[in-house]
């Protein structure tokens, strides 16, 4: 990465700061239902990188609460013609946290959830109308704490790639489809340094299309890139 990339805020990171990703054959081939519970099933599981993380340990300790509010995302996967697609949304820009950010379908959990899976089914399909059974799950990723403060645990699950999507416009500005193997290209995700508050702090992010996928997402995706064991 160019030692001269940086960020001082949210409103200076964007895609022309991101260098054009490595172009490597082997990953883009079409990835299957089939494959991806194969190769999920049978690799370990990725951690966070600590200095990523750093920026929302930091940001706990600046705020009057002492415990993470547990929370889920929900990492959907609609397979069409034999190849993985990932579910996004666009926030709506009104919202209080990451407005107008790319994000999946998620929120904190409510006292009628079961579990942390519960939550990213009911939250899915708040919010997209998408829904999805314990039956298509594939498995979680290992929770995430957020600048926000909440432990997020992305879920991953399949979904029928014929769903009617019902979009909740308080949440959402848009919903939208990336091939899985978009983010399983050599350095397709890339680390960079942001500054906030005087601190330099290390981000992940992407560009696909006109989106600029960064932060928790990036973060996110970065990890479950990694435990595909791809990259």
């Amino acid at each position: 990465m160019d030692k001269a990339t940086r960020m001082t805020d949210t409103t200076t990171l964007n895609h022309s700061t991101l260098p054009a990703p490595t172009q490597r054959k082997s990953p883009m081939r079409p990835l299957s239902r089939h494959w991806l519970v194969q190769r999920f099933s049978l690799s370990p599981g990725c951690q966070y990188d600590e200095r990523v993380i750093r920026r929302a340990t930091d940001a706990m300790k600046r705020q009057t609460q002492t415990e993470l509010r547990p929370a889920a995302v929900m990492i959907a996967l609609a397979e069409r013609q034999g190849e993985l697609h990932v579910l996004l949304t666009k926030r709506a820009t009104h919202l209080k946290h990451h407005p107008g950010q790319i994000s999946f379908p998620g929120g904190k959990v409510e006292r009628s959830d079961k579990d942390i899976i519960d939550t990213a089914i009911r939250e899915m399909e708040e919010e997209i109308g998408v829904t999805a059974n314990r039956t298509n799950l594939l498995g979680c990723l290992t929770p995430l704490p957020t600048v926000s403060g909440y432990l997020v645990t992305p879920v991953i699950a399949f979904v029928d790639a014929n769903y009617d999507a019902v979009i909740d416009e308080n949440e959402v500005d848009a919903l939208f489809e990336v091939p899985l193997a978009q983010f399983l290209r050599k350095n397709a995700i890339r680390k960079q340094p942001f500054l906030v508050r005087g601190n330099t702090y290390d981000i992940y992010a992407m560009t696909y299309q006109d989106h600029l996928i960064w932060g928790v997402t990036a973060q996110i995706l970065y990890a479950f890139s990694q435990q595909l064991c791809l990259n």
